[in-house]
């Protein structure tokens, strides 16, 4: 099998919702929902973060970077860090694990060093949008990091079925083929699969299509100038038109009183420690 004929074999299966999780995943997509039923009190969603060792360790970390810990007082318990981080939050991060565990059965040295950069930018990008909604764009914050944490989602799925697949990934070609391909067919069903809700899903579509407003006003708008700005980069594709490294840093406009380069100079130890958080 060619691999053009690999790629629509896994846009095929997953347009038809016909997706392989790890078991894992179907867990805590399980834990997911109970976080999102609002009868779901703090005590309870406490109990169920810490049936979950990744999910746990993710929430304290959060709830001690520096957006969400403007006291300075660092919590030591998941039940502390549930309260300060809020469900909202929460479900960002529950997509987190999702979005590692779909990747967690890869062996293959290869495949398993793209997925680690993958998620490096997909972490990335989560800490700058962000920042970008709170300050820039003025969007929800927690729906931006959370459309920033899944946004590579397809990719994740991709990589890992590739095994199945020799040499869907070799070539000088297959950037190419995995953008024409694969990654809207493959990111819209995993993002269905998953239950993303739908102004993610339009922020999504809108990174696809690569449309976007200077300075930003929709939750698109956010989520592509944060992909432009990460200092890592997609290790699946460059997109056509995309931002290069060198050009994102030139990216500057009046923010209120300032300009976004102040902002996001301003904004740099929040981000970093977000993405450490994330990572």
């Amino acid at each position: 099998m060619d691999r053009l004929d690999a790629l629509n074999s896994i846009a095929a299966q997953a347009t038809r919702g016909e997706l392989s999780f790890p078991t894992n995943v179907d867990a805590t997509l399980r834990l997911q929902q109970a976080l999102n039923d609002p009868e779901c009190h703090a005590d309870a969603a406490a109990r169920l973060v810490q049936a979950e060792p990744l999910l746990a360790a993710r929430t304290v970390a959060i709830a001690n970077s520096v957006t969400y810990n403007r006291s300075g007082n660092d919590v030591t318990n998941v039940r502390a860090a549930v309260q300060r981080v809020g469900f909202r939050t929460l479900g960002a991060l529950a997509a987190s694990v999702i979005v590692r565990q779909l990747s967690s059965e890869i062996t293959d040295p290869h495949l398993r060093q793209r997925a680690d950069a993958l998620w490096r930018h997909s972490a990335h990008v989560a800490a700058l949008a962000q920042v970008i909604a709170r300050r820039v764009s003025f969007v929800d914050p927690e729906t931006a990091m959370f459309a920033g944490i899944v946004h590579e989602v397809g990719g994740f799925y991709m990589l890992s079925q590739a095994h199945l697949y020799p040499g869907l990934l070799d070539g000088d070609g297959s950037a190419d083929d995995w953008l024409e391909h694969g990654e809207v067919a493959v990111g819209r069903g995993v993002l269905l699969r998953l239950g993303v809700p739908t102004p993610v899903m339009g922020a999504i579509e809108a990174m696809w299509n690569g449309m976007r407003a200077l300075p930003p006003e929709t939750l698109g708008d956010t989520l592509l100038l944060a992909n432009d700005l990460s200092p890592v980069a997609s290790p699946l594709l460059e997109r056509p038109g995309a931002t290069t490294v060198a050009a994102a840093a030139s990216i500057d406009f009046a923010v209120g009183d300032g300009t976004l380069a102040r902002v996001m100079e301003e904004s740099a130890h929040e981000v970093q420690s977000l993405t450490s958080a994330l990572l």
